[in-house]
């Protein structure tokens, strides 16, 4: 069987090479917005199977991967920023404090339209940031496309003082420990 990867983000596609198994990419078009009163894991999950769903359209033989993010800071639903301003926004409100990441997780079965899911939470503890840090860390970094405005495989671990997880792949985006399992169950062993 085929494996897609039904995202654009590049961090996903990099943590699926780490597995080294072949895989094709498939961006799916999916509307991303929260609907009224959903709670982030929830929409973390919508979004995974939409994206899943769109990216294995056409395909009979594949397993498709969907996955998505949605970060919640004390309730309110922050996505990626997409520009400084906002960026600065989001980590000056979520400064000294913990955020919750939830990453949804779908893996379609085109063949037989198995469909697994899960939702993967993983917590992230910042430290008490000044504006200057703040301003310094988006210049060098430009992190508008990461939920939160921070990317932790790169210069935003500086900003950050623990994690509370199980698989810090999660934490990127695609949270490999749980991938493997599934794709095992689909047949597919990576090991």
């Amino acid at each position: 069987m085929r494996l897609i990867l039904a995202s654009g983000s590049r961090y996903r596609r990099e943590l699926l090479g780490r597995l080294g198994i072949p895989f094709e990419v498939r961006a799916p078009h999916v509307d991303e917005s929260a609907l009224p009163r959903e709670a982030p894991p929830d929409l973390a999950l919508r979004l995974a199977i939409s994206k899943a769903r769109a990216g294995g359209a056409g395909c009979d033989d594949a397993l498709v991967i969907g996955s998505d993010q949605v970060a919640d800071y004390n309730g309110e639903i922050v996505g990626k920023s997409g520009d400084f301003a906002e960026a600065k926004r989001q980590l000056m409100a979520i400064s000294g404090k913990t955020a919750q990441l939830y990453t949804g997780l779908a893996v379609l079965n085109t063949r037989t339209g198995s469909l697994q899911t899960t939702v993967e939470r993983f917590g992230v503890a910042f430290r008490t940031l000044s504006e200057a840090c703040i301003e310094r860390y988006l210049e060098r970094e430009q992190p508008y496309d990461c939920a939160g405005s921070v990317k932790s495989e790169g210069l935003g671990i500086a900003l950050l003082e623990r994690f509370e997880g199980d698989d810090p792949t999660t934490l990127i985006g695609l949270p490999l420990i749980r991938l493997v399992r599934m794709l095992e169950n689909e047949g597919m062993p990576v090991v």
